[in-house]
């Protein structure tokens, strides 16, 4: 799959030039495959949201932070995961998940193109971020004392991973969507990307806060060391 002439089956993917080797149209639509995401995220809030309200004294606001942990393993480990194992067939592959990203990849061709940094940076997130944000729920809903260590962890490889998303395709001149499309650049390229910018950021901040708190607390606790007298 390379620039070049047109595909010999026409496809919906930018820039108009991109030869798709094998390409295959979905057979279902958008709607479908939209509402399978979103419905499939949904049922995952609301469990996790009544399984993180048996934490004692916990806030509304912790519990809609593990909601997102269960929704990052199941698109980072799920979703992604897909496409680290199956990206040489996603264009010609009719499976759900394939179809699914050859969805997406109207807001950004890399997906079916097979670009060497999106496969790089999917695989990792599918096989670190995915695991490690399933153990974050898991440490949070056992009150575990490395739990902010994992959200900080997890916030961070998020925030990275989706800073050099956004600036490798802004250094391609933005040539992989049809720019200022309302649904395929603004709501899957801009919108559902930046959400791992503007929620990583925050909770960095809040690992930050907790954990230079429970620091600050043991600094306290700890004996102070009586000078020498000389």
């Amino acid at each position: 799959m390379s620039r070049g002439s047109a595909s010999p089956v026409p496809h919906p993917y930018w820039p108009r030039d991109l030869h798709i080797e094998g390409f295959q149209p979905n057979d279902r639509p958008m709607w479908e495959i939209l509402t399978f995401l979103f419905s499939v995220s949904g049922a995952l809030l609301v469990v996790t949201w009544f399984l993180a309200g048996r934490i004692p004294g916990i806030t509304a606001v912790r519990r809609l932070i593990l909601c997102w942990f269960m929704i990052c393993a199941f698109i980072h480990g799920v979703i992604e995961g897909w496409f680290a194992l199956f990206y040489p067939i996603i264009p010609r592959d009719q499976a759900f998940l394939s179809q699914l990203w050859k969805e997406y990849g109207k807001g950004d061709s890399r997906y079916v193109i097979a670009d060497n940094f999106t496969v790089c940076m999917e695989t990792i997130t599918a096989w670190a971020w995915g695991p490690l944000s399933l153990w974050t729920v898991i440490a949070f809903l056992g009150n575990k004392p490395y739990r902010y260590v994992l959200q900080l962890i997890v916030s961070l490889g998020q925030l990275y991973g989706d800073v050099l998303y956004f600036y490798t395709e802004y250094r391609d001149g933005f040539s992989h969507s049809e720019m200022w499309h309302p649904i395929y650049f603004w709501f899957y390229f801009v919108f559902m990307n930046a959400l791992w910018i503007v929620i990583p950021s925050a909770l960095i901040l809040d690992a930050w806060a907790n954990i230079s708190k429970a620091q600050s607390t043991a600094d306290a606790a700890r004996p102070a060391h009586k000078s020498k007298r000389s």
